[in-house]
């Protein structure tokens, strides 16, 4: 369980993050909001990049913000990017590999780890193939991957869909759906994409401006006035 309270981030004047308190319970979890809502703002936070100015984050009841930012991949945050990380002139292997050296288990495992977490997100090629050579799906792919590589505790997804047709966008949920059953993280997924978000998220929460103004099951949310407001500028269009 995460458990957010008051969170608050100001970039000079610009408030990106007003006060947000949440609770994503275990599985995975959707979080959404509009362009510039603060979501990515918040996974930063999370993920050490960015100390708030105001406000508390516990996972599983530790105080995560205490944290050093290079230690939380050791205490189990795996997360993508909206920018791919993977190297491009490393293999699959390698990319997924380098990620476990920072996990909590040891060398002895590292082989059956990596080569496990490649099979589970669907890529059946050559698991020493260069990423370069990887179509953008696989490449997609490959990012997930290394996020629930080495036992996870905590997996942050940021925008893992975006450009992908749909006949791959679906094979990447089927993938989403999984994670919290094979790795025993929970899993926050930032998505622009709502079927995406309404097929892997048991529970989801809306950001507006850095304010949380919905939060519960997606279904419930994705059908709120307020939510449909944020999205298309009122309620009644749909």
């Amino acid at each position: 369980m995460i458990e957010v309270a008051g969170l608050t981030v100001r970039f000079g004047g610009v408030t990106s993050l007003d006060g947000m308190s949440v609770t994503f319970e275990a599985g995975t979890c959707g979080l959404i909001g509009p362009n510039g809502a603060g979501k990515t703002t918040f996974f930063n936070v999370l993920s050490g990049f960015v100390r708030p100015a105001a406000g508390t984050v516990r996972a599983f009841g530790e105080d995560l913000l205490s944290i050093v930012h290079f230690r939380r991949a050791r205490w189990g945050m795996r997360r993508t990017f909206q920018t791919e990380q993977a190297v491009e002139e490393l293999s699959v292997f390698d990319n997924v590999a380098m990620v476990h050296e920072h996990s909590r288990l040891g060398r002895a495992s590292r082989r059956a780890d990596v080569l496990d977490a490649i099979s589970f997100t669907g890529l059946d090629g050559d698991p020493y193939a260069k990423v370069a050579a990887l179509a953008a799906g696989q490449r997609r792919l490959v990012e997930v991957a290394r996020a629930v590589v080495g036992r996870p505790r905590l997996v942050l997804l940021d925008e893992p869909a975006a450009g992908l047709p749909d006949e791959e966008t679906g094979h990447l949920a089927e993938v989403i759906r999984q994670i919290p059953a094979r790795t025993g993280a929970l899993t926050i997924l930032v998505d622009h994409d709502m079927s995406l978000v309404s097929a892997c998220c048991q529970t989801t929460a809306v950001l507006d401006f850095g304010k949380l103004i919905a939060s519960g099951p997606t279904a419930q949310v994705l059908r709120d006035e307020r939510v449909i407001r944020a999205y298309l500028g009122t309620a009644e269009v749909l």
